[in-house]
């Protein structure tokens, strides 16, 4: 007999640690967040995850390892095997494997740091990152790293050399100084090297050359996230529990915080609320058990309800705990 999966909304960058944000998030208005008061009316507190702003893997990224059923032994800062699972489905591999995501970015260079520029921004076309991947291959291959393509924007990296190497989430790096967020390990020198020697190759490709024709940044960098592996029995095992708990991870406020746009971010809770939030609360009204995951740039916050009938509409009536209070804490 099969039961009903469980609906879990994690939202990323729910608040950050920015000044500019604390003073959009005191303004907030009300309505935009009139589904999400509700909601937590029939929710209590399940875990709390502290952390800080300098851990490689962030609070969501945490939550959804967690939501996966990956345990701490399977999952430490910045070796959350995610990019294992991804080569799972669309392969048939990733068992016992050692994988990452690769990224082909922008890096913007100043005349003492790089910064790395949100790659949605490069509106890269599947021709384009497929003729990309072909063109880098090689030099990846002779560190014994093979390149799958996956969608334009994050490619597939299969080899040793991410067995055990940490590395930090684009979502850290976006907008930020690259160098503080490098692997910088002994076995990360490699990949080190191979980073330069694309930035020699890709600064003089026709692609990019075509690029800079139509006005658009150029590819000369690749970023490297998700690393790690998992046995078969365990990749099984996550993957039917994304079965058993199918989590929904929408990103329209973490894309307004990485462009510094705050009525952006006022905007995106609003439908936030309006779409996903008004979601939850009504399977939360109709009995079912939902969980919700508010993340910051430090912790997180899980709260869940399994209040049927009668009960949710008596806790309905109770005053939650503030919302601003809650987003504080992130």
């Amino acid at each position: 007999m099969s039961t009903a999966p469980l609906h879990h909304l994690l939202i990323p960058f729910a608040a950050c640690s920015a000044e500019a944000w604390r003073a959009t998030a005191r303004v907030l208005p009300r309505e935009s967040t009139r589904n999400l008061t509700q909601l937590l009316r029939g929710m209590k507190r399940e875990l709390t995850d502290a952390g800080d702003a300098r851990t490689l893997s962030p609070p969501h990224e945490r939550a959804l390892a967690r939501a996966l059923g990956l345990t701490a032994a399977e999952t430490r800062d910045g070796l959350i095997p995610l990019a294992a699972l991804d080569a799972a489905v669309p392969l048939q591999a990733g068992a016992g494997l050692a994988w990452a995501w690769i990224t082909p970015c922008h890096w913007s260079m100043g005349s003492d740091r790089a910064t790395l520029t949100d790659p949605a921004t490069l509106a890269l076309q599947e021709d384009e990152s497929r003729a990309l991947l072909a063109a880098m291959q090689p030099y990846f291959e002779t560190d014994g790293i093979t390149l799958h393509y996956l969608a334009p924007e994050r490619w597939l990296a299969e080899g040793e050399p991410f067995r055990e190497l940490p590395t930090a989430s684009l979502d850290r790096v976006l907008g930020s100084t690259v160098d503080a967020w490098l692997p910088d390990s002994r076995s990360a020198r490699p990949l080190r090297r191979l980073q330069n020697e694309m930035q020699m190759l890709l600064y003089t490709h026709p692609l990019n050359d075509a690029r800079a024709a139509r006005r658009q940044l150029p590819v000369n960098s690749f970023w490297i996230s998700g690393t790690g592996a998992l046995p078969a029995r365990r990749i099984a095992d996550a993957l039917a529990q994304r079965q058993r708990e199918q989590v929904s991870m929408p990103r329209s406020l973490a894309e307004s915080i990485f462009s510094n746009d705050w009525n952006a971010y006022t905007q995106a809770w609003a439908a936030l609320d309006a779409g996903e939030v008004a979601q939850l609360l009504a399977l939360q009204r109709a009995g079912k058990t939902v969980r919700l995951t508010l993340c910051g740039d430090r912790n997180a916050l899980t709260l869940e309800t399994s209040r049927p009938g009668l009960i949710a509409k008596i806790s309905s009536i109770l005053a939650p705990e503030p919302l601003q209070n809650m987003l504080e804490q992130l």
